[in-house]
């Protein structure tokens, strides 16, 4: 059971296949369209529930209830060692000097 106030994701469907666009690849259109919502759950309920939760917006939202405490699981891709030197050169310039040494 996840408690009232809990922060939480839900997931909405906002478009069955049938509504997609047509000019959108087949793999694609074969599939709803989900939209991902974090927000504060306004009843004790499990997951797997239809559920209504407030964002940090204020927005209230309605889906399906698909975990507790959600993190954060984008990423910005492999590193890239050029960034690196840049980094250095831009701290080189504002503060003078060779920063790193």
């Amino acid at each position: 059971m996840i408690k009232k106030n809990s922060w939480v994701q839900i997931t909405k469907e906002i478009l069955q296949p049938k509504e997609r666009s047509n000019h959108l690849p087949e793999p694609t259109k074969q599939v709803p369209l989900v939209m991902w919502i974090k927000g504060f759950l306004l009843e004790d309920s499990k997951i797997g529930s239809f559920v209504e939760i407030k964002t940090l917006t204020g927005r209230m939202e309605f889906g399906v209830l698909v975990c507790k405490n959600p993190s954060y699981m984008h990423t910005y891709g492999e590193f890239v060692p050029e960034l690196l030197e840049i980094d250095r050169i831009v701290k080189t310039a504002l503060f003078g000097g060779d920063f790193f040494e």
